[in-house]
């Protein structure tokens, strides 16, 4: 059982001519937010059906989660939406994902939902329901991440940047993350991507910065900074955000085959 004594969804996604690895990744998906700036510019779904070539930004989360070796996916979504809620739960997939349904105030707080839910956790690679990236690019990172199990955590950065507030990250020439700054003070090319892979010690610091009164994801990455916990960046060459109506056909170009006209 979950918070608010909800169920968790078991279900799973067909995948043609493809094989599931599943082998000891656990993923987490904030989709909880209100999408209120799509809604204003007449998106009437929950930000996580926005479709880019008919794949809904949650389904194409979860098939590439799958295909990059995982055991869990958890998914957060808010008490109003009861559409996505029913699309995922009729979803066909070929493994569990667990659904934690409850409306919160900020990603931070969705993340603490989350990993309350699963107080066992190891590590966990987590990302919003709007990051939008290359397959291959995710691919990469996991590797990495999974290549080094003496990270504490590591973070996509990007120098794309198309956030209305990008949170700057800066870095070592081992690229070890050595600040996170709202402005570009250190002439970093690297911002946020949104994306993030925390082992243990990281996944501590959630609770212990939600109990202290921290309210954003971007005070939460500068308290592990604070206290010490190793932090890799790892570049990807773009991520899009889905904020608002126009960012849909941005996505769509970003992802749009290279032969394509």
């Amino acid at each position: 059982m979950f918070p608010n004594g909800e169920s968790g969804h078991v279900s799973s996604l067909i995948f043609k001519n493809k094989t599931i690895d599943t082998n000891h990744m656990n993923y987490a998906i904030i989709a909880a937010g209100e999408g209120s700036r799509l809604a204003k510019e007449g998106f009437k779904l929950p930000k996580p059906m926005v479709s880019l070539y008919d794949e809904m930004l949650i389904d194409r989360l979860i098939r590439i989660f799958m295909h990059n070796h995982a055991e869990k996916i958890m998914i957060i979504i808010n008490e109003e939406s009861t559409s996505l809620e029913k699309h995922l739960a009729e979803l066909s997939l070929t493994m569990p994902i667990e659904v934690v349904k409850k409306s919160t105030p900020s990603s931070l707080h969705s993340v603490y939902e989350l990993l309350n839910a699963n107080p066992d956790l190891e590590s966990v690679c987590l990302t919003t329901t709007d990051t939008v990236f290359k397959e291959e690019e995710f691919e990469a990172y996991i590797a990495e991440f999974e290549g080094n199990p003496n990270l504490e955590g590591q973070m996509a950065v990007t120098s794309f940047i198309d956030d209305e507030s990008p949170l700057f990250v800066t870095v070592s020439e081992d690229q070890t993350i050595t600040a996170f700054t709202d402005e570009n003070s250190t002439h970093t090319p690297f911002v946020s991507g949104g994306i993030y892979c925390l082992r243990k010690k990281a996944i501590q610091n959630v609770n212990l910065a939600v109990e202290h009164g921290v309210s954003r994801m971007r005070n939460f990455q500068r308290q592990l900074v604070e206290n010490g916990i190793k932090l890799r960046a790892y570049p990807f060459s773009k991520i899009v955000d889905v904020d608002h109506v126009s960012d849909i056909r941005t996505a769509e170009l970003f992802l749009r085959p290279e032969h394509a006209a």
